[in-house]
């Protein structure tokens, strides 16, 4: 993954280039789609479906633009079928906020009822390039 989403770029935008504080993100949460979440990071959400919720996530430092998970972060079990998860993005709370980075999965997960989805320590890279 990933793509800064319309609300990052002009957070970095505003805070580089005008004088304009960006707040910290206190706990970035990690959200699962079902087809691309748009640059907003409002679509394809699976928030309505039974077992999930955005999952808090801690991050390492960056290195060359590049940081990733530094634990496992752990959706579900799912209690119906959520389907095909080939997309995640970051928020800055669990529920509404603001969206931060938006990326499509190298490969989907089909997640079915009793599932769960796990993204081991590392595995999931944010990239600023």
């Amino acid at each position: 993954m990933s793509a800064f989403s319309d609300y990052a770029e002009a957070a970095i935008i505003n805070e580089l280039l005008r004088n304009t504080n960006l707040a910290a993100v206190a706990q970035p949460y990690v959200a699962l789609h079902v087809g691309a979440p748009g640059d907003a990071g409002a679509n394809n959400e699976i928030t309505a479906l039974g077992g999930y919720a955005r999952k808090a996530g801690t991050f390492s430092a960056p290195s060359g633009g590049v940081t990733s998970n530094s634990g496992a972060i752990t959706f579900g079990p799912a209690t119906e079928n959520w389907g095909s998860v080939d997309n995640v993005s970051i928020w800055d709370a669990e529920t509404g906020g603001n969206c931060l980075f938006v990326g499509a999965l190298t490969a989907a997960k089909t997640v079915n009822n009793g599932d769960s989805l796990q993204f081991a320590a590392t595995a999931l890279q944010v990239t600023v390039a």
